[in-house]
C-alpha cells in the first residue's frame, strides 16, 4: 500500500509502517500545500492512504 504521512506527524513513524511504501509530505516536495491541493496531488501520484493528525480535514474537504 502506498501511504503518505502528513507534515504534522513525526517522520520516524515512516519506519514503523513497514512493509508499506511510505513517503512523507516533505519527501514528495509538498510541504505547505493546503489540504485540497494535497489530496489532489496524492491522488494523482497513486497514494492510497493519508495519515494525518488534522482533525478538521473531514469538515474542510469532500473526501468522497
Amino acid at each position: 500500500m502506498k501511504v503518505l504521512l502528513d507534515e504534522n506527524l513525526p517522520r520516524k513513524l515512516k519506519f514503523r509502517l513497514a512493509p508499506h511504501e511510505v513517503f512523507t509530505v516533505r519527501e514528495m516536495g509538498w510541504t505547505g500545500q493546503k489540504n485540497g491541493r494535497l489530496l489532489k496531488l496524492m491522488h494523482k501520484s497513486g497514494f492510497q492512504l493519508l495519515i494525518t493528525a488534522d482533525e478538521n480535514l473531514s469538515f474542510q474537504q469532500n473526501l468522497a
